[in-house]
């Protein structure tokens, strides 16, 4: 009978499914309390991302019997990241295009009136404008990819480190060997 190795797929989806509903949580509780979103406060929403990322791997060494390597922590953080990234660039678009728009419409306010400020024309303001209200929440949601992809490997090559527990010589069981029969 072949055993099964662990794939750290099963964990890495678990928590960034639960990465995903605590964003959605902090998103709408930093617009319910009216709070800015463009606001240094927008970053702690990596706080959770980081959290989960470690029990990623974590969860993945426990699958291995409490011994992972380098490369496998990695991994597993790597493949948490993809999957939130994934989760949240279709929760992001979502969210700008569909379930909030005013917040988008809000963001396109200030970024209007910041181009007025840095001196750009009007030709210039309204071009940019035009272009952001088509793909805005595309390029979002492209963005939350690319940027949390590359998130996710600086976390995990740190994750990797802290929660590696190789196996030594000693450690390895045997499977030939049996416990012998006490005798009287």
């Amino acid at each position: 009978m072949k055993t099964q190795t662990p794939n750290p797929n099963s964990a890495a989806i678990k928590w960034a499914v639960i990465n995903l509903v605590t964003t959605i949580i902090l998103t709408y509780g930093i617009q319910s309390l009216n709070m800015d979103p463009n606001s240094s406060l927008k970053y702690i929403g990596y706080l959770p991302f980081i959290l989960f990322l470690i029990l990623t791997q974590k969860e993945f060494q426990e699958q291995l019997g409490g011994y992972i390597t380098f490369g496998q922590a990695f991994t597993a953080g790597l493949w948490y990241a993809i999957f939130t990234s994934l989760l949240l660039a279709v929760f992001i678009y979502l969210y700008l295009a569909v379930l909030s728009p005013d917040v988008f419409d809000k963001s396109l306010a200030v970024s209007q009136s910041q181009m007025a400020e840095k001196g750009m024309s009007q030709e210039q303001i309204d071009k940019a404008m035009g272009i952001a209200k088509k793909y805005g929440p595309i390029i979002a949601a492209v963005g939350t990819v690319i940027i949390d992809i590359i998130f996710g490997i600086i976390v995990s090559l740190i994750g990797a480190a802290i929660v590696k527990k190789e196996r030594s010589p000693f450690d390895t069981p045997d499977a030939d060997y049996k416990d012998p029969e006490p005798t009287v």
